[in-house]
């Protein structure tokens, strides 16, 4: 299986909502954000429940898929693009330069 980037899979998502007809329109935006919300309590409660390993990680990229869903949709409604990998890579050398254990303020 050979690897994809942020920006290729976002494609692939996005090819996966026309194909099956999933709401692709700005009113829709809303409702991609909490599907990734509700798919990451599926994650956690796959966890809880001392589910299989792969059932959890399959969760887990659910949330990706409305992510990179809701992105695609806010590039066509928008009329904007985002290079998702370059965002990822700066976010992170930000978070790299940032104090140990940055943002956890209790002991």
């Amino acid at each position: 299986m050979r690897k994809l980037t942020f920006n290729e899979a976002k494609i692939l998502v996005r090819q996966l909502v026309a194909e099956k007809g999933f709401p692709d329109d700005e009113a829709a935006l809303p409702q991609k954000l909490l599907w990734a919300f509700v798919e990451l309590g599926e994650a956690a409660d796959a966890y809880k429940k001392g589910k299989e390993w792969n059932v959890v990680m399959e969760e887990l990229i659910d949330v990706f898929f409305y992510i990179l869903d809701f992105i695609g949709l806010v590039e066509k409604t928008q009329g904007i693009k985002f290079d998702i990998d370059a965002i990822f890579l700066s976010k992170w050398e930000k978070n790299m330069k940032r104090e140990h254990r940055y943002g956890q303020k209790r002991p």
